[in-house]
C-alpha cells in the first residue's frame, strides 16, 4: 500500500525539462513492485508450504489461527471496497506527434485515437489496482487459512490442510497478479495499448486528404491511459503540408 501511495504522489507531479512527459510512468513503476513483492512473498509461503508438508511439520494452534485469519478477512474486505469503488481515476488521453514535413498526427487523434482524444473515461488506474490485487492476494490468503483453521479446529488430524491450503491459494493469487503484471511490463518496454490497432491506424492516416505515403509509424503507451504516437508523413504537393496539419473529420 505504501508503494502505490509513493508512486501516486510521483505521478501528479508536474513535468521539468528533464522529465518531459511527466512522472506518469511512476504509477505503473509502483504497480510492478507492488506485484513483485506479491511474488516474492507468495514464494516465500509455498517453500515454507512445501517443508512443512516434508517434515511433517503441523504443530499450530487452530483457535488462535481461526482469529488472526477472521481479523485478516474483515480489514480486507474494507479495504479491498474502499478502493474498489473509491479508487477509480479518470483517463486522460494522451496526443501523438508525427514528424515528416512539419506534419502532426495530432490532428487526426480524434478520428484514429478514440481512447486518447481527450475524453474523460472511468478506467481504473494501474497502480489502484495492483494495490486491489495485494489486498485481494491478502484476502485470499486470510480465507485460506481461515478454512485450514476451521477444518482443523474440528478434525485435529487434518493438519496437513494448513500447508494444502497455502499452496493452493498462492495458485490463485499468482493467477490473479499475472495480467497486472503483463499490463506493467507493456507499458515499461514501449509496447502497444491492447486497445488500439495498429492496422487501423494506418489506413486511417493514408486515408488523410494530400498524403502520399506514411511510414515509420510508432504507437507506444506512456501510461496505461496516455498514448504517444510518432508518424512520418509525405505529402503529394509540400505546399498542402499545413492543410495535412489541420484535417480533421
Amino acid at each position: 500500500m505504501l508503494i502505490s501511495l509513493f508512486s501516486l504522489y510521483i505521478a501528479s507531479k508536474p513535468p521539468s525539462q528533464r522529465m518531459s512527459f511527466g512522472f506518469h510512468r511512476a504509477e505503473v513503476l509502483g504497480a510492478f513492485f507492488s506485484v513483485f513483492l506479491i511474488w516474492i512473498v507468495t514464494g516465500v509461503l509455498v517453500v515454507l508450504a512445501i517443508l512443512r508438508i516434508i517434515n511433517a511439520d503441523y504443530k499450530i494452534d487452530a483457535t488462535i489461527m481461526a482469529i488472526t485469519a477472521g481479523i485478516g478477512v474483515f480489514v480486507n474486505l474494507v479495504m479491498g471496497s474502499l478502493l474498489y469503488f473509491g479508487g477509480h481515476a479518470h483517463s486522460h488521453g494522451g496526443g501523438g506527434h508525427s514528424h515528416h514535413g512539419h506534419a502532426h498526427a495530432q490532428a487526426i487523434q480524434y478520428e484514429i485515437l478514440p481512447e486518447t482524444s481527450g475524453k474523460h473515461t472511468d478506467s481504473p488506474n494501474i497502480n489502484v489496482r495492483a494495490a486491489f490485487i495485494h489486498v485481494l492476494g491478502d484476502l485470499v490468503q486470510s480465507v485460506g487459512v481461515l478454512i485450514a483453521a476451521l477444518i482443523i479446529f474440528f478434525k485435529e488430524s487434518w493438519a496437513i490442510v494448513d500447508p494444502i491450503c497455502t499452496l493452493l491459494f498462492s495458485v490463485i493469487v499468482l493467477c490473479t497478479t499475472v495480467y497486472i503484471m503483463r499490463d506493467a511490463l507493456v507499458v515499461l518496454l514501449e509496447g502497444r495499448p491492447n486497445n488500439i490497432e495498429f492496422s487501423r491506424v494506418f489506413t486511417s492516416l493514408e486515408q488523410i486528404k494530400g498524403v502520399k505515403k506514411v511510414h515509420d509509424l510508432r504507437i507506444w503507451a506512456l501510461t496505461m491511459d496516455k498514448v504517444a504516437v510518432s508518424v512520418h508523413l509525405e505529402v503529394a504537393q509540400p505546399q498542402n503540408a499545413q492543410s495535412v496539419l489541420r484535417f480533421r473529420r
